[in-house]
């Protein structure tokens, strides 16, 4: 049930044809400065490197107005790297808040499930026995997403597939893929055992528009599926009886956002490696930013994408000349979240 709070910031907007919705005002305004976050920070990270570009002049290279120099650093190298970067923060965003929503349990993460490790397992396989090339290695970690995705939620099956079965059955899955994951290293060379362990830390270096391409069709056919499923989803998170009652399909709808969750975090590791916590802490953020019930699938969205693109800029700049993956970087600030999320809930006597 909504608090009297969350009532007042709802508003019932009709159109002229009859068409009327309830629009969630602090949320559509926590949205709104989401994205203008996300999009001041790509457009300081895209200026910033050995070649420093004022912000003035990035937004005037983006129009087309930029001289011969700022158009190749702007378009062909820096460029690609943040729109991966918001991507990769928005796929992330998004199936952590349906993984979340699905099991109804704040801890029912892509980090948590074992899907990153399944994809690594797959990028590790290419790498280390195939000697496979970047692509081959993006394929590897898609199949290897898909395959853990698929055997969780057929292990978790048993006349459906509920919260706590789901998150048990995930973190059992994630230690055995770790395991795999450490096998395969110790059968990988030096060299092999090198580049597993940087794609396996989450990293923006050396991304192109080959890697935009595919995370942005993925992206743009899955985010508005996932989205028109919004409100058979909340329904669900009060229960599979209730949903049944109000005329939700719960199993075909929670099959098809587990599959589009699966997806949308299986490319978002494929693009950029097991970048940990994003998918963890941004519907958790968000959430608390709106102060709305449901999933907050919008504003995981764009809290995945600010904080990711954030957390590039910070490994860039915060360490001098010694610049860090960003996976590192995001690994510090979701565990500090973390326990600052301990204490405050240990304060509050709920833990």
């Amino acid at each position: 049930m909504k608090t009297g709070k969350t009532l007042k910031t709802d508003r019932a907007v009709r159109s002229p044809g009859g068409f009327s919705f309830r629009l969630d005002v602090r949320a559509t305004v926590v949205v709104a400065l989401l994205l203008v976050v996300a999009l001041a920070a790509s457009v300081v990270l895209i200026g910033t490197g050995d070649f420093e570009i004022p912000a003035a002049d990035v937004l005037r290279t983006l129009v087309g107005e930029g001289n011969a120099s700022q158009e190749f650093i702007v378009n062909e190298l820096r460029l690609p790297r943040v729109l991966v970067g918001l991507l990769v923060g928005a796929a992330l965003g998004m199936g952590g808040a349906l993984f979340q929503a699905i099991s109804r349990n704040p801890l029912g993460s892509p980090d948590v499930l074992g899907l990153g490790q399944g994809a690594t397992a797959g990028a590790l396989t290419m790498i280390v026995l195939f000697s496979g090339s970047s692509a081959q290695v993006t394929v590897g970690a898609l199949v290897g997403g898909l395959v853990t995705g698929l055997a969780i939620y057929l292990l978790a099956w048993k006349r459906g597939v509920h919260g706590y079965r789901l998150v048990l059955v995930g973190i059992g899955m994630s230690a055995i893929v770790t395991a795999v994951n450490g096998y395969l290293l110790t059968r990988a060379d030096i060299v092999d055992a090198s580049r597993a362990v940087v794609w396996m830390t989450g990293s923006l270096n050396g991304r192109d528009w080959d890697h935009v391409w595919p995370l942005l069709a993925l992206c743009a056919v899955l985010v508005p599926l996932v989205l028109t499923n919004g409100r058979a989803l909340r329904m669900m998170e009060m229960g599979d009886d209730v949903s049944y009652a109000l005329g939700v399909r719960v199993e075909r709808v929670r099959a098809l956002l587990m599959v589009a969750a699966v997806l949308l975090t299986a490319a978002a590791t494929a693009a950029a490696g097991p970048v940990s916590f994003v998918a963890l802490t941004a519907p958790q953020l968000a959430r608390r930013l709106t102060r709305s019930p449901g999933p907050n699938l919008l504003p995981s969205v764009c809290m995945g994408a600010a904080l990711l693109v954030s957390a590039d800029w910070i490994s860039q700049r915060a360490f001098g000349a010694d610049q860090l993956p960003v996976g590192v970087v995001t690994g510090v600030l979701g565990g500090v979240y973390l326990l600052w999320l301990l204490v405050t809930e240990r304060k509050a006597g709920r833990i």
